[in-house]
């Protein structure tokens, strides 16, 4: 029954009627069990979520809430908490991503959920203006995509930056999250550093090595692929193809 209420949620996000988806990263054949995963979990309610605006309608996308209704935003570029040192999205700034990463971000969830976890979001859809902005401020494409002629990963919503988080004491104030904590992973978003590329052992403690397997493993189990450089990054179906350039607002 979980599964079903699962995909019910999915349909309705979606609008679809029940009963009637540098180069793109190799991605990773999702696993059929994780340690300490659960058979079921419990689906939390759905939280009353303002529709999203016409633009973001008609791109196909959603506020990611209404995917996954127990996630944490934790939107660091909304805040002066970035490498840039500057708010790049409005205090009102929301998560959106498109449609099709859906059914895999459930997935991860309700992985995570099974753990007693819950998914943080750091970033997800990101207009190409900031894109620009961010490459300003660090003009490496080793660490910052050069923004293009096209819309790929975040710029076309394709793409998030997540961690996870757990109701768990003590935990220390940098990781803190209202009753919650972040995972130690071993690094804080955004930092360019080798420690940072999501399979680093060097500088990375054996814990935070296990947490980052982890959040692979649940995105993975929802077909969300692995960027290499981040351990942070993960990208759904067709984050690499080349699309028109968005002017969605994500406040």
């Amino acid at each position: 029954m979980a599964g079903l209420r699962r995909w019910l949620l999915v349909f309705t996000v979606l609008g679809l009627s029940v009963g009637c988806g540098s180069g793109e990263p190799e991605r990773g054949v999702p696993p059929t069990s994780a340690p300490g995963v659960r058979e079921t979990t419990a689906v939390p309610p759905v939280s009353v979520v303002p529709p999203v605006s016409e633009q973001a309608r008609a791109a196909g996308f959603v506020d990611v809430r209404t995917v996954v209704p127990d996630a944490v935003l934790d939107l660091r570029y909304a805040t002066p908490d970035n490498f840039v040192g500057l708010a790049l999205y409005p205090p009102s700034a929301r998560c959106l991503v498109h449609e099709s990463m859906a059914p895999g971000l459930v997935t991860a969830a309700e992985r995570l959920r099974a753990q007693d976890a819950v998914l943080v979001f750091w970033d997800c859809y990101r207009p190409h203006e900031i894109q620009v902005r961010m490459f300003e401020a660090v003009p490496d494409p080793a660490w910052v995509a050069r923004p293009g002629a096209f819309a790929r990963s975040h710029e076309a919503g394709r793409s998030v930056d997540v961690t996870f988080a757990r109701n768990t004491a003590p935990c220390p104030s940098e990781r803190r999250l209202g009753d919650r904590c972040r995972a130690d992973m071993g690094t804080d978003f955004d930092e360019f550093s080798p420690a940072a590329q999501a399979f680093a052992t060097t500088g990375v403690e054996p814990a935070a090595q296990a947490e980052r397997a982890r959040l692979r493993e649940a995105m993975l189990a929802g077909g969300l692929a692995v960027y290499p450089g981040e351990w942070w990054h993960f990208d759904g179906p067709g984050a690499y193809v080349e699309r028109p350039i968005l002017d969605v607002p994500v406040g």
